[in-house]
């Protein structure tokens, strides 16, 4: 059994008969890739967070910055701005809070306001994000990125994808360790899409098992409506359901212990069904 604590709450996961938790997307933003601008209003915002609670949602990740491919950074003030009241409205809902930023100033500001989790898209590679999260209990997801948003799609290049993806999380992991950081607090996320080509995404589901055992930690996989399932399916992200299915599927099979998705209703269903085939 392998626990995460993830601030107020304390998951066991990999449990036999258990199913992989489900992160649902909650985007507070005006130009995220796939639902830009439709949960920025915080009545809309919050309609979407109890509808996931309603499907059962394990963990609402709430993002405030959108990191599609080609998009520009903004304040960290904005951010927190956009995101502070949708925590301060959530917080006693029940299911813990995530927040999707790479910013050291809005990791204080959530986590002083009620968040449990912090996602950041590089990995705490800054000292002052560091120093953000190693006090108290919050989960931390450690994801690995060639490049940066603007620009990390337009030349990704690896020797060997998985092999650097792992050395990076072992290294981010061992300094946060250093500073105090628990590790049953910590997941990992190889960036799915995140300065990667179609076949270095394929690659890194390929080989989550041998991720999880090298670094000892539980594993995120990210890969909802992402550019992959376009490249494999030609479909449009509109109308990428069933490959966004198919792929969590692929992933829990290969070992995924959360999976972080737009469409929490249809993917709690697909893993009922494998989890009654297998267990």
């Amino acid at each position: 059994m392998t626990v995460f604590q993830c601030g107020r709450f304390r998951f066991e996961l990999d449990n036999p008969g258990s199913r992989p938790l489900v992160m649902g997307i909650l985007n507070i933003t005006p130009d995220s890739f796939s639902d830009g601008g439709k949960y920025l209003p915080l009545p809309a915002a919050l309609k979407h967070a109890e509808q996931m609670m309603a499907a059962g949602v394990d963990i609402i990740d709430i993002g405030g910055e959108s990191t599609r491919p080609g998009s520009e950074s903004i304040s960290h003030q904005e951010e927190i701005d956009r995101i502070l009241p949708v925590v301060e409205a959530l917080k006693d809902c029940g299911k813990p809070l995530s927040i999707d930023t790479s910013k050291p100033e809005t990791m204080k500001a959530v986590l002083e306001a009620g968040a449990d989790m912090i996602n950041d898209i590089c990995g705490f590679q800054e000292e002052a994000s560091k120093q953000a999260v190693s006090d108290g209990t919050c989960g931390l997801c450690i994801m690995h990125m060639q490049g940066n948003p603007k620009t990390m799609q337009e030349k990704p290049h690896y020797q060997d994808v998985v092999e650097e993806v792992a050395g990076f999380l072992k290294r981010q992991v061992t300094e946060l360790v250093a500073y105090g950081v628990a590790r049953d607090r910590m997941v990992i996320d190889p960036g799915f899409g995140f300065g990667k080509t179609k076949e270095d995404n394929i690659q890194l589901l390929r080989n989550i098992a041998g991720l999880k055992e090298t670094l000892g930690l539980p594993l995120l996989a990210g890969l909802s409506r992402k550019t992959l399932i376009g490249q494999i399916t030609g479909k449009p992200v509109e109308k990428r359901l069933a490959g966004n299915l198919a792929i969590a599927l692929a992933a829990v099979q290969n070992g995924a212990a959360i999976l972080r998705v737009h469409d929490v209703d249809e993917t709690i269903d697909a893993l009922k069904i494998w989890q009654a085939v297998h267990y």
